[in-house]
């Protein structure tokens, strides 16, 4: 299969795109739309948002130490584009958008209700990396929509109805191939059927 050399760029997508809310030490808060952001380690749970410095959220997560991560459902595509082309410095975002800012259980910056599952971090370094640095977190708690959770207690995140970023375009997720370890089992299977 043929393939052209591009010069090198941000081509590893699809990425999640989601909501960062946080808070200055004035009270006030602000949203910001970050695709840049991934898991960096499981124990203890840590992620990464990057940020340009230019960015009015930058200083209130530098400052306060802490940040939510809200993560949008297709409800929430209007929202997650205009937080991420407006700035906190010419708009209220929560209240122009009219979402609803939530008292979080362990940070400072609030939540977004409107978001089905909403990370609170604590920020533990900061990482000049060249346009954008790398704030890296700890996760200090999950909070989910209960309507996600079944009647045994296991998290339905399918039907929460996400929503990722690819290549300048919003998408929804799509069909399931699989899940983590089929392709093991699959071959354990195929073994003893022979």
């Amino acid at each position: 299969m043929a393939k052209q050399m591009w010069k090198a760029g941000t081509m590893l997508y699809p990425i999640p795109a989601v909501m960062v809310s946080c808070i200055n030490k004035e009270g006030q808060s602000n949203i910001i739309t970050i695709a840049w952001t991934g898991i960096v380690c499981s124990d203890p749970a840590m992620l990464y948002v990057s940020i340009r410095p230019e960015r009015y959220s930058y200083d209130f997560i530098k400052e306060i130490g802490d940040f939510v991560v809200n993560i949008p459902n297709r409800d929430l595509a209007f929202a997650l584009d205009f937080c991420g082309v407006k700035s906190g410095r010419d708009v209220n975002k929560f209240e122009h958008l009219k979402l609803t800012p939530v008292k979080s259980n362990i940070v400072s910056s609030p939540y977004i209700s409107e978001c089905p599952v909403n990370l609170e971090c604590k920020l533990k370094d900061i990482v000049k990396l060249g346009s954008h640095d790398m704030f890296i977190a700890e996760i200090m708690c999950v909070n989910v929509e209960e309507s996600l959770i079944d009647s045994t207690g296991k998290l339905q995140l399918n039907s929460a109805d996400l929503i990722c970023y690819n290549h300048g375009e919003y998408r929804t997720l799509a069909d399931t191939l699989g899940h983590f370890g089929y392709s093991i089992r699959k071959k354990a299977k195929l073994k003893r059927e022979r």
